[in-house]
């Protein structure tokens, strides 16, 4: 019993000791939060300040109004009704090729020989059918003397003057089978001359030095030859584009190989028919050639939409073009500027730089972009 009283005694000390002990310590909840975070301020590197602002004048950004252009890629052509095939009507061997692809040609030119079984079998259809005829006629004329001397009859006379018809008939169409072979009935020959039907440039050329030469329904033309005088530029224009296409319209051209020289051309025709795999549709250019257009030559054609849009300018050298993009520097405060980023276009024709988009007209902007991000150090 008495050990117990002690123990119960021991632990009531024990606990007015802790509490007396809390009594005295105070949460102070100032005291124990952190110093407050201490932030720099990161610059902007797209503001700029200089000592002499007034080196640097401004100039302001002025409305323009233009029309929205296309730019699509081409190939040039020859022009198909300005192309003529050269074809032989007789099969054969050539014996002599006097032209090649490329040469420039004229009416008449000689471009290659050929010996032809054809011709040969033309002339001698053409000598029977003569002989025929002449033997034809001189029965005529005895048929006509005897009948009128009563030794023979009408009807013998009749058939004297069908035989002569018909032999003229068979003479007729085997001399004009061999005009229209080529041959010459002045100068009977196996050996058929093939000329040139027009003036132009060989673009096409199937046959070589004794070469074997077939008839039209299974052979390939001989030569080709365009008149490059004027050619096409077949372009591809999407669907969605078409709307800036207009027939009759104009558009500018300019080729891979003179990308600064722009031709003028007229859109002659567009396709009715998409290709189903890339949604374009043939465009079709006409225009003249100066000479240096070649077939086969890559150009692009710029089309111009029908109305005008107002757009933003400034002058050239206003716009900095860095790191692929382009930019301009707009004043702030007195000795600052700021670079801010804009999506220029074309140039107009007064040296003035397009600003698409980034840029308001009026606003102030520094003349000499890049005079002042070099007196910088950017």
């Amino acid at each position: 019993m008495k050990l117990r009283t002690v123990h119960v005694i021991g632990l009531l000390a024990v606990l007015s000791t802790l509490s007396a002990c809390g009594s005295k310590q105070v949460f102070d909840p100032a005291a124990g939060a952190p110093p407050p975070a201490k932030i720099d301020e990161v610059p902007d590197v797209n503001v700029i300040q200089v000592s002499h602002p007034d080196r640097f004048p401004l100039t302001a950004a002025v409305a323009y109004r233009e029309r929205p252009s296309l730019d699509v890629t081409g190939v040039v052509s020859a022009d198909v009704s300005r192309t003529i095939p050269v074809v032989s009507l007789v099969s054969g061997r050539v014996t002599g090729l006097y032209a090649h692809l490329g040469d420039d040609v004229r009416k008449g030119q000689l471009l290659m020989r050929i010996q032809s079984s054809d011709l040969a079998s033309g002339f001698s259809d053409y000598s029977k059918a003569k002989a025929d005829e002449q033997l034809a006629r001189a029965q005529q004329e005895r048929a006509q003397l005897l009948y009128g001397r009563g030794a023979i009859a009408r009807k013998d006379l009749e058939v004297a003057e069908d035989a002569e018809q018909k032999a003229q008939v068979d003479l007729r169409t085997t001399a004009e089978h061999l005009r229209i072979v080529g041959g010459d009935l002045d100068s009977p020959s196996a050996v058929i001359e093939i000329r040139a039907p027009a003036s132009g440039t060989i673009v096409e050329q199937n046959v070589t030095n004794s070469s074997g030469v077939k008839t039209l329904d299974n052979s390939p033309n001989l030569f080709t030859i365009a008149d490059l005088s004027h050619v096409w530029i077949l372009c591809d224009v999407y669907e969605n584009q078409l709307p800036f296409v207009q027939l009759g319209g104009a558009a500018d051209v300019k080729l891979n190989s003179y990308p600064d020289r722009v031709f003028h051309a007229r859109v002659s025709n567009i396709g009715r028919v998409l290709d189903p795999n890339t949604r374009t549709a043939k465009v079709r250019l006409d225009l003249a050639n100066p000479g240096i257009m070649r077939v086969g030559m890559f150009a692009t054609a710029t089309f111009f939409g029908a109305t005008k849009d107002a757009v933003t300018a400034v002058p050239a050298t206003a716009v900095l073009h860095l790191h692929d993009r382009d930019w301009v520097y707009v004043p702030l405060n007195p000795g600052k500027f700021r670079r801010t980023e804009v999506h220029s276009g074309g140039m107009t024709g007064n040296g003035m730089q397009i600003v698409a988009a980034g840029l308001n007209a009026g606003q102030q902007v520094v003349g000499n972009a890049l005079q002042l991000s070099s007196a910088s150090g950017q």
